[in-house]
């Protein structure tokens, strides 16, 4: 296997529910791990997502998990995933789905780089930049 990049994202016990938002918006395969199927099963966070990974049809691979009790996590600004190319329609579609129920901090329009370029803030925290280029 190749070695590959991508990012892994913590939740407050809605992973699951993230993680399949994410594949309707990507589409893909989505698989889970949950705390109760490695040796946790008596917790009482037992359901909650050890592991999500979802790997989508464009090549795009998402993670992520609930945090477990006791770990510290700080939401914040320090993070944001990028999604970026020149397939105008496709861009569009991801757009729309991820600014869906989430706050828009910069509309998609053409900027002064010449490219089509949106920042956003999902209904879960994550904030998404999308950038289409343009020829």
């Amino acid at each position: 296997m190749a070695s590959r990049l991508n990012p892994y994202i913590s939740y407050d016990g809605d992973a699951r529910q993230a993680m399949e938002f994410y594949k309707d918006v990507f589409g893909g395969t989505l698989t889970f791990s949950t705390f109760g199927e490695f040796g946790q099963k008596d917790a009482p966070f037992a359901d909650k997502i050890m592991h999500g990974m979802l790997e989508t049809p464009s090549g795009f691979t998402l993670m992520g998990a609930d945090n477990p009790p006791g770990m510290d996590r700080t939401v914040g600004n320090n993070i944001t995933v990028s999604l970026s190319g020149d397939d105008d329609a496709e861009l569009r579609g991801y757009w729309e789905k991820l600014s869906a129920d989430g706050s828009v901090s910069v509309p998609l329009d053409k900027q002064m780089w010449g490219d089509v370029f949106g920042m956003c803030t999902d209904r879960f925290g994550v904030i998404w930049l999308v950038n289409i280029s343009q020829a």
